[in-house]
């Protein structure tokens, strides 16, 4: 048997044993939980709340009482069942400092500080850091009153971008084609509050033209560790048609993001801002998700905007595809070991099709049936699907319980056979609530995109 790097570098010592618990309950830490349970180090893996394909599957024990924002319950928990490593998916907890409290009750925790967290808690102070430390993004203008900011607009015209500074489930950007789109999204967020107190302030920056991409590297506070390149797909319709979700779909590697990009993005953008955070005295350590804008006119990346956890759906075709041993790289990260790791990925490829509700991204009806899903993740090889949004009825029926509900992924020789094995699964999926978008990967696969009658 070959032994990967990882595993190399934890020889001559006893590979450290360890029980994880993933803090979450949708796709991204679905797929989390699928690789921990593969990690050869990781004796058990809870997850908080989970949810009913996670539970079912076999990949972690649920904790549905488990409140995630009440710190010292989850540090009880991990202190009752002797977990080692506390996973933190989303973004709220993060935010909320679960982290922090963790890390004082000397509980290793992989996520940043709520202090960190501020990358994807505020735009401006991202902003604020690109602006301090040279990293290249969108030029940019803060606004907490709506006729200044309808004024900046006129004068710098469209297509323009308009973000809510704060938390807003990914709904909180608006990419304006004219004035007035712009000037809507202005009251909505500012004037009628749509998003709360993440809208208490606006961000207006210049639309980027160009092909987006998603960027991920483990960091330690000092060193940054690149993943595999993703690229998701944002709008809800065929052809990136109609408004933004949470994502639709993803592939990974993404075929935009050559070697000599990857670099750059490093040596630019990622490495400039986990100093730069240092030097504020708030060291990052976690999950830096670059959103990149590779600029049609200058082939160079800009950086949209920073997630501080893994992508969703992107971390579901990065986590098939991820050989190393997932907790003991994690906990690397946690130590600051980062740089005696590296990574093992399989050969190939990976794409995922996500299936929503009716009506997302506005709202949808719950408790539709879904059936066929284990026929359906042996359709094809390489084939696993996902929970995000499920739950189970009396009759013992998956149902659907949010917008995004599964995350039906294959691997494949290449994108071309991951695209036509996820499909094959997907059509294997009886659900009448629920739709899916037919082109997921058509950037990459301009010429054999999957027609509508698959």
């Amino acid at each position: 048997m070959n032994l990967s790097a990882l595993e190399c570098t934890y020889l001559g010592k006893p590979q450290e044993r360890i029980s994880v618990l993933v803090i979450g309950g949708g796709g991204r830490e679905h797929s989390l939980c699928y690789a921990l349970k593969r990690s050869q180090s990781c004796d058990a893996v809870f997850c908080a709340p989970g949810n009913a394909g996670i539970s079912n599957s076999g990949d972690a024990t649920c904790i549905e009482d488990l409140d995630v924002f009440d710190s010292s319950a989850v540090i009880a928990f991990c202190r009752k069942w002797e977990v080692g490593l506390v996973v933190v998916g989303p973004e709220a907890p993060l935010v909320a400092g679960l982290t922090n409290d963790l890390l004082n009750a000397g509980i290793h925790a992989f996520g940043p500080s709520s202090e960190a967290a501020a990358l994807e808690g505020s735009k401006n102070f991202m902003k604020s850091i690109c602006d301090k430390y040279g990293i290249p993004t969108a030029k940019y203008e803060t606004f907490t009153d709506p006729l200044a900011a309808k004024k900046y607009i006129k004068e710098q015209g469209a297509p323009i971008v308009v973000k809510a500074d704060g938390l807003a489930a990914g709904k909180g950007v608006v990419v304006a084609m004219t004035l007035q789109e712009a000037f809507d999204a202005v009251d909505t967020i500012l004037v009628n509050g749509l998003f709360g107190k993440a809208g208490s302030s606006i961000i207006v920056e210049e639309f980027l033209e160009g092909e987006e991409a998603s960027f991920f590297a483990l960091v330690d506070g000092e060193n940054a560790l690149p993943l595999e390149s993703a690229q998701d797909h944002k709008r809800v319709g065929d052809g990136d048609t109609g408004p933004n979700t949470g994502g639709m779909g993803a592939y990974c590697p993404a075929p935009v993001l050559t070697q000599e990009l990857q670099s750059l993005v490093m040596s630019s953008i990622i490495l400039p801002t986990v100093k730069g955070m240092s030097k504020e005295g708030c060291k990052f350590v976690g999950v830096l998700y670059a959103g990149l804008m590779i600029e049609k006119k200058s082939g160079l990346p800009k950086l949209i905007e920073y997630n501080v956890r893994f992508g969703d759906p992107e971390c579901q075709v990065l986590m098939v595809r991820l050989e190393s041993d997932l907790a003991q790289v994690l906990l690397a990260a946690c130590k600051g070991e980062l740089n005696s790791v590296s990574l093992e990925w399989a050969p190939g490829s990976a794409m995922v099709v996500v299936m929503a509700s009716n009506g997302y991204p506005g709202s949808y009806i719950k408790g539709t049936k879904i059936k066929n899903l284990e026929e359906a993740e042996v359709a094809a090889p390489g084939v696993k699907i996902f929970h995000a949004g499920t739950a189970v009825d009396a009759d013992g029926n998956y149902i659907a319980t949010g917008g995004r509900v599964l995350g039906v992924t294959a691997k494949g020789k290449d994108l071309e056979e991951a695209r036509d094995r996820a499909y094959r699964a997907v059509d294997e999926i009886k659900w009448e609530g629920g739709f899916y978008r037919n082109d997921i990967g058509w950037r990459a696969l301009p010429v054999k995109q999957k027609s509508s009658n698959w």
